[in-house]
């Protein structure tokens, strides 16, 4: 009889985090050629590249700039991407904004995934739990930290305001990374490019 292995939180949320990654390598990276990428898929819609950076640009000012107080990882990355003519919030709607697709630098983009994905893996192994409780001042760390005031963005304002952190780790770290994911491979047979 096999015995019960209990797992506690923390390593749920490391683990649920970190197939993120691991899916979308195996999911699209290994069938979809990285040059089509920001490729409109047959019948519109937002392409890969527009869903991976506005998943992980959420994450980073989520982690990095909501809960940590810290400047977004993008700004050490936004030249490298082409980004720099590009509005800061550009990325941020669930709407692909086609100049910031086309600005993208491809290459670098896995480069930016990475330090994100990184710095959120390196923050979950030392995440207390009873930080999940806490509310960070979202709002202000926005606008002061990102440069991203609400005029304009009262959307993202108003859904950040008032949320614990473990609310940014659920949804921005992992649940609208993996709902994204899904969009990524329906867009993935769209091409024409399913295993399956």
């Amino acid at each position: 009889m096999c015995q019960a292995r209990e797992v506690d939180l923390q390593t749920w949320i490391e683990n649920d985090h970190a197939t993120v990654t691991s899916r979308f390598d195996s999911a699209i990276a290994n069938f979809v050629p990285i040059e089509r990428w920001a490729e409109t898929p047959p019948g519109g819609g937002s392409c890969i590249a527009a869903l991976l950076f506005h998943t992980t640009y959420h994450e980073d000012l989520a982690l990095n700039t909501a809960i940590r107080n810290h400047a977004p990882i993008l700004d050490q990355h936004r030249s490298a991407l082409g980004l720099d003519m590009v509005p800061r919030a550009g990325g941020l709607s669930e709407t692909e904004d086609r100049s910031v697709t086309l600005a993208l630098n491809l290459e670098h983009l896995l480069t930016y995934v990475n330090a994100v994905t990184t710095a959120t893996d390196e923050w979950l192994k030392h995440l207390s739990m009873m930080a999940l409780d806490s509310v960070p001042s979202a709002s202000y760390q926005l606008e002061h930290k990102a440069g991203l005031p609400s005029a304009g963005l009262e959307w993202l304002h108003t859904m950040w305001t008032d949320k614990p952190v473990s609310w940014f780790v659920q949804w921005e770290c992992v649940a609208h990374r993996h709902a994204h994911l899904g969009e990524m491979i329906g867009i993935r047979g769209r091409m024409g490019l399913s295993p399956f």
